[in-house]
């Protein structure tokens, strides 16, 4: 069985470093409610702005889980994350598929934004599953930025 990578791609009303600022510094105020590693709900995302840095969910009680890591961060260019939960959705340092982002700039002062989450054959047997969820998953997130980003011009 082939598993595809997830590809999604939108254009916001931002400039590309005004994009990349939005989508890593203000993830909670865009990402879907609901959509995160369980109860109870997230308070926050973080990502440390450098390679090396951890990409975490802050929870509703205070907890810090760990989703991965940042393998790029080029502001207004590129974020490619590490995203470590397993087919569980638990924290594994062993497992690894990639979220690239790129914010690319297109016409009337617009970003390209395009993410890519690959590698989705190392969920094993959970990939077909798995890939068919976060394609609808990404595509939630995405539309829900370009609406945050909407509404803070």
């Amino acid at each position: 069985m082939t598993i595809h990578p997830v590809k999604k791609s939108i254009t916001v009303s931002a400039s590309p470093e005004q994009a990349f600022e939005l989508f890593t510094q203000h993830t909670a105020k865009w990402w879907k409610e609901g959509q995160s590693s369980g109860n109870p709900w997230f308070r926050d995302f973080r990502m440390e702005p450098h390679a090396g840095g951890k990409w975490t969910e802050v929870k509703a009680d205070g907890k810090i889980i760990q989703w991965g890591k940042v393998l790029e961060w080029q502001p207004g260019k590129r974020l490619l994350l590490a995203w470590q939960l397993n087919s569980s959705f638990a924290y594994d340092p062993d497992f690894i598929t990639e979220v690239d982002i790129s914010f690319v700039a297109a016409d009337h002062g617009q970003t390209q934004v395009t993410l890519e989450h690959r590698n989705l054959e190392r969920f094993g047997e959970a990939a077909a599953s798995f890939e068919a969820e976060l394609d609808k998953g990404w595509l939630r997130h995405l539309t829900s930025f370009a609406d945050y980003v909407k509404v803070q011009k």
